[in-house]
């Protein structure tokens, strides 16, 4: 019985651990999608206030490739 019971607790813990890590990488993928999609935008208003057509298109590319 003890051996059955420290086996639960052990995939429990496991569990636990494994939940935690994809929080983690959840919310480490969305930080980065963040900051992705700042960093685009600030290039886009630079591009657009220099009247840099060729560079304002190239960028919204790159945000609808990107799914931004």
């Amino acid at each position: 019985m003890l051996e059955v019971t420290y086996t639960m607790k052990f995939h429990k813990s496991m569990f636990t651990m494994s939940k935690n890590s994809q929080q983690t990488i959840t919310q480490a993928i969305k930080t980065h999608r963040d900051s992705l999609r700042k960093s685009l935008q600030h290039r886009l208003e630079v591009a657009r206030s220099s009247n840099n057509h060729y560079l304002v298109r190239q960028l919204e590319a790159e945000a609808a490739y990107l799914h931004l």
